[in-house]
């Protein structure tokens, strides 16, 4: 019979006094964080069994945790998704998800032109040094994303709302023909979130998120998560057991927090961001606006008929007029309220300049070939009453 603590030295009693105690017989309404690198077990059969897959559990904190778990079937209930994986980082759920979805060397990926800059590079840095071919063409060309993958390739990479033009995929088509010549489609959902639309109702094999963004919701915590069957997600385990870029219980606990309201914010996110594109395509100051939700957006219709009625997401791009990198610096530096910040999907609204930021790495030739010129500025619109932000765009825009 196993000693009472008060029978051990005081030493051995300050290290293992209340630890362990026996299962409780209640359930917490919240999930609690389970800062534990490893579990044990009445006895070693069991930990045998779940180290053979034979029986669920806990064995290490990079092969699984269960506040991390929770996020990862939360996540997997608001995608449509058979199952999901948590990761340290959007990056980490991208290059994961393309490993997953057999990318190798001699393979080719046809990609988005108008990615993230991260993911850019990712594909035209990191995995072209690997033999990976890597095609970029104009999402919103259907004929030349139908010829680029008719060539063959291993897997299709997308955004639903392009990073930073806003440019909206034709999910259900794109995965059609790619599906027609037998490659993975792989979509980051990150601007529209599941509350706008799920890509797995029109054919997405992978969806990947940065949770940093609208899913955690509030500026304090980094994270990605990509959504697959349950035979892609046991791939997406096992390179993320090997990789090591797992998501940890304290953040995996702030982004399951950040979901239980975000139908809240992202309604408020979609109304405001109406609002503001509405009143910068009358502005004097500003050149061009891209939102989907705005008639003038070449992919107006398609977005409404794909994403949830009436919201067309919470970000908004615009190029002010003849605006130059020293135009751009004059207006962001006269926000009052609005936040010069390089992130996203936070309840403040932020401010971001592409080419000093999100594509700082690509050579301005790559930038100007995207259509990012260097008065382009993206805005995510915050869930702040509309009006003050309006207000402080108004009188920032006075500088330039």
């Amino acid at each position: 019979m196993p000693k009472r603590a008060n029978e051990f030295h005081f030493a051995t009693q300050a290290v293992h006094a209340g630890e362990r105690s026996p299962r409780p017989d209640f359930t917490p309404v919240t999930t609690p964080i389970y800062n534990s690198v490893c579990y044990i077990y009445d006895d070693l059969e069991e930990l045998d069994a779940i180290f053979a897959g034979e029986r669920p559990g806990y064995v290490y904190a990079r092969f699984g945790n269960p506040t991390v778990t929770a996020l990862e079937q939360a996540m997997a209930t608001l995608e449509a998704g058979a199952d999901s994986v948590a990761f340290s980082s959007g990056m980490a759920a991208i290059h994961a998800a393309i490993l997953a979805a057999g990318v190798a060397a001699g393979d080719t990926i046809v990609a988005a032109q108008d990615l993230y800059g991260g993911t850019y590079t990712l594909l035209a840095q990191v995995l072209a040094n690997l033999s990976i071919r890597v095609q970029f063409v104009d999402v919103a060309d259907m004929a030349a994303v139908e010829r680029a993958i008719r060539e063959g390739p291993k897997a299709v990479l997308l955004e639903t709302v392009s990073n930073p033009l806003l440019k909206v995929a034709d999910l259900p088509t794109v995965a059609e023909i790619a599906h027609r010549h037998g490659a993975k489609v792989l979509v980051d959902n990150t601007f529209a979130t599941p509350y706008l639309i799920r890509p797995f109702d029109h054919g997405a094999d992978f969806v990947v998120h940065s949770a940093t963004k609208y899913l955690g919701g509030h500026g304090d915590v980094m994270g990605g998560i990509a959504i697959a069957s349950e035979e892609n997600c046991s791939k997406l385990r096992e390179i993320t057991k090997l990789t090591g870029g797992v998501l940890g219980p304290n953040e995996a606990w702030l982004i399951l927090r950040g979901l239980k309201t975000l139908p809240l914010r992202m309604e408020r996110h979609c109304q405001n961001a109406a609002r503001v594109a509405e009143w910068l395509e009358a502005h004097p100051r500003v050149a061009r606006v891209y939102y989907p939700g705005l008639s003038s957006h070449p992919q107006h219709e398609l977005a409404s008929s794909l994403f949830r009625p009436g919201c067309h997401g919470g970000m908004v791009s615009f190029e002010i007029a003849d605006g130059k990198r020293d135009s751009v610096f004059s207006f962001m530096n006269a926000l009052r309220l609005c936040l010069p910040a390089t992130s996203l999907g936070d309840v403040y609204t932020l401010l971001l300049y592409p080419a000093m930021s999100s594509h700082r790495t690509l050579t301005p030739e790559e930038r100007a070939a995207m259509g990012i010129g260097e008065g382009l500025v993206r805005m995510s619109v915050g869930i702040e009453d509309v009006e003050d932000i309006i207000a402080d765009l108004e009188q920032a825009l006075k500088t330039v």
